[in-house]
């Protein structure tokens, strides 16, 4: 059984202790859950720069149509009454579509650098804010904090496992758009200017999460701070692997297009959705009835 959820702020009318009970929406961080957020993030990747870049939707287009997606699978995960595994990973790929053209959108512009050659211009609006990778990471790592803070002013808990309130959910998904945007601006710096190339910065994204693995081991050390590190981490891993599997071999990627590496992408991730959505069914199944339901008992701020 999942520890209560304490509220604060509610109305002193009810100081008197009431339980409620409410269920989880969101998945436990397993080994199987961060192999699905790594293909997740790497799809993400791919099919961002194939509307963007390959469509020739442009940045600026490309980032509202995929934001209103997001809010819209957002909208739906938020009204559900418990967790789907598919209605969550669709939430979390369309964070990360949204977040590859967001920082896509603050960091470059329409210099012949981030074109294909003979392009001039990407889509209809603005073709980018030209922040520069530096400049964009310091605002998204700024809006982060901000987000963290009200989070821990809130009183919401930062342990996905314990996250069973609207609040929290929001707040939780305010922090995964934002860390799979600056993820993104992360990898693409890795990718384009720190001369380690797509392979060099994917072996050392994945280096530093084998880092934050051992350190799980070690007590003094928070989990829920490992937790959104590594969150934070595998989606700079998504958008280096997204840049091998794609970018020309000249630059030293694969050359797999990205219309084709999407697919099979897509295709992992949704093999790997319908197992997730079995298991649960299966899990849910077995469980007692009104076991997966977590008390949470609210009192007076």
């Amino acid at each position: 059984m999942e520890q209560p959820e304490v509220l604060t702020g509610l109305d002193a009318a009810s100081a008197s202790h009431t339980a409620e009970s409410v269920t989880k929406k969101l998945p436990e961080a397993t080994s199987a859950f961060w192999v699905m957020k790594i293909a997740a993030t790497t799809l993400g990747e791919t099919a961002g720069d194939l509307f963007a870049q390959t469509l020739k939707l442009g940045y600026f287009l490309t980032t509202i149509a995929l934001f209103l997606v997001f809010v819209v699978t957002l909208v739906v995960q938020l009204r559900s009454s418990r967790y789907h595994p598919f209605l969550y990973w669709t939430v979390i790929l369309s964070t990360s579509m949204a977040g590859t053209t967001m920082s896509d959108f603050m960091n470059r512009d329409a210099g012949t650098g981030y074109l294909a050659a003979g392009t001039t211009r990407l889509g209809w609006g603005p073709q980018g804010l030209g922040l520069g990778y530096p400049a964009g990471a310091a605002v998204l790592i700024s809006v982060l904090l901000a987000i963290f803070a009200v989070w821990k002013l809130s009183g919401a808990t930062f342990q996905i496992r314990d996250i069973v309130t609207f609040r929290g959910e929001a707040l939780f998904w305010s922090a995964i758009l934002v860390s799979n945007t600056l993820g993104t601006s992360a990898g693409d710096f890795l990718s384009d200017s720190s001369g380690l190339g797509y392979a060099g910065g994917a072996l050392l994204v994945t280096g530093l999460l084998g880092v934050l693995l051992v350190l799980t081991k070690v007590p003094v050390v928070p989990n829920v701070l490992l937790f959104w590190i590594a969150f934070v981490l595998t989606r700079p891993l998504g958008a280096t692997a997204g840049d091998l599997l794609t970018k020309p071999v000249a630059k030293g990627g694969l050359d797999l297009g990205t219309a084709g590496s999407s697919a099979v992408l897509l295709a992992v991730l949704f093999t790997l959705m319908a197992y997730a959505q079995v298991r649960e069914r299966r899990s849910a199944a077995a469980r007692p009835v009104g076991e997966e339901r977590t008390p949470v008992t609210r009192r007076a701020g």
